[in-house]
């Protein structure tokens, strides 16, 4: 998709024109989108993705604004955020936990609960829309007692991107507790994709091209001590050896093949090659875990950028190993 765009264009959602994107990314760099759209249910997503095809206009999808590096300047493209579908419920309950299911959004949503096997006697699902916060999706399994999310604390983020990507880390990763997912096609199709027909990998949600309206999430039933310790317990680790309150997008680099590296992993690579001592303009690569790139203040996406080529051609250079990104990078 792509043609033009004019301030005069009518949407049915809300819309911001000439968005700045900078605050809206966990780096805190980007560029101005032309539109920023916010659909409130998928219902109104499909409506505005469908519209959006029908004017031929390039489109990128933006949860959380984690994983993510923007460029700087005028973007040609619309951006649809999902900021507002951010409903985390139960199957078979409303948002907020107790109420029948009334809109048209919420049906499709317990639709795609029932695309998992039988409920168990105490059924612990949770059925989160695209926008929903990975922090808050923590906190409500926190709150019930169910197991199975520990090791994502401290993650930023959105569910659709989770499981766009597969984030996640050495504690455990999102797809580990996917048990269906509902998407879009580029088409403009709802479909509806369990488990065991998805083929998610290493930072791959196996998604393709589709985007991810919802998941429902199998969790385990356990105690809310017991959960609260696990993820005190991973976000301490965490805290101890990731710049977990500094500005960056999370890892900049994927892991290289174990086979090749000799077990070692992008940020130990990078820091062996004297990595922690690079830096562009306000972006500097973490004293703290070398394969994060943090923002000190004032950063542009293109001092990032550039420092990321600085990383990749230092380590390539000293060890003949070409680190892929991990980050997603618009355009």
């Amino acid at each position: 998709m792509g043609s033009r765009m004019n301030c005069s264009t009518t949407w049915p959602c809300a819309a911001l024109p000439a968005a700045d994107l900078s605050g809206r990314t966990t780096m805190k760099v980007g560029g101005r989108a032309p539109w920023l759209l916010e659909p409130a249910t998928p219902d109104e997503f499909r409506e505005v993705w469908l519209l959006l095809r029908e004017r031929g206009l390039a489109a990128r999808v933006l949860g959380g604004g984690a994983n993510l590096l923007i460029a700087d300047g005028e973007l040609d493209f619309v951006v649809l955020s999902t900021t507002r579908m951010g409903r985390i419920f139960r199957p078979g309950a409303g948002a907020n936990g107790g109420e029948a299911l009334s809109d048209s959004g919420e049906q499709r949503a317990e639709q795609l609960a029932r695309v998992a096997p039988a409920p168990r006697d105490e059924d612990p699902r949770l059925v989160a829309w695209a926008g929903a916060s990975l922090p808050g999706l923590l906190r409500t399994a926190r709150e019930l007692g169910w197991s199975g999310l520990e090791g994502l604390v401290g993650v930023p983020g959105s569910a659709g991107g989770a499981a766009a990507m597969n984030a996640g880390g050495h504690w455990g990763d999102f797809w580990d507790v996917v048990e269906a997912v509902r998407v879009i096609t580029p088409e403009g199709e709802l479909v509806d994709i369990p488990r065991a027909q998805a083929n998610p990998g290493y930072r791959d949600g196996g998604l393709g091209e589709n985007i991810a309206l919802g998941v429902v999430l199998a969790l385990e039933v356990s105690e809310r001590a017991a959960v609260a310790t696990a993820m005190d317990s991973c976000l301490r680790e965490k805290n101890a050896v990731q710049p977990v309150t500094e500005a960056s997008s999370g890892c900049i680099f994927k892991n290289p093949d174990p086979e090749l590296s000799g077990g070692r992993g992008a940020g130990q690579l990078i820091d062996e090659c004297g990595g922690k001592e690079l830096r562009r303009g306000a972006a500097l690569v973490s004293p703290r875990h070398a394969n994060f790139i943090i923002n000190s203040g004032g950063a542009s996406a293109t001092d990032v950028l550039t420092l990321i080529e600085d990383t990749r051609d230092l380590v390539a250079q000293q060890t003949g190993l070409r680190l892929e990104t991990e980050v997603r990078i618009w355009p």
